[in-house]
């Protein structure tokens, strides 16, 4: 019996998700929220809210890229060899 760890489909899904909820992170009411005059250790809210949401955004999208790598490449067949020129 053959299981997989991860569907690459759910994976894509999460994908997207993921791509969306970046978007909504840079965008008006998230920047208007964190845009304060409040200062966590000298630094301005809104800089502190976009170098630890840009990194971390990031960081995800490398883990699920090699997520997706992983998951295409445990479907039990070699991948396919590009067509070769016959003269």
């Amino acid at each position: 019996m053959n299981m997989k760890a991860k569907n690459p489909l759910h994976l894509r899904e999460a994908w997207v998700i993921f791509f969306v909820l970046g978007l909504v992170m840079l965008n008006f009411p998230f920047l208007h929220i964190f845009n304060k005059d409040i200062q966590i250790f000298g630094i301005p809210l809104i800089v502190l809210y976009l170098m630890v949401g840009w990194p971390l955004s990031i960081a995800i999208i490398y883990l699920f890229s090699l997520l997706l790598d992983t998951g295409e490449a445990d479907d039990g067949e070699p991948p396919a060899a590009p067509p070769q020129d016959q003269a």
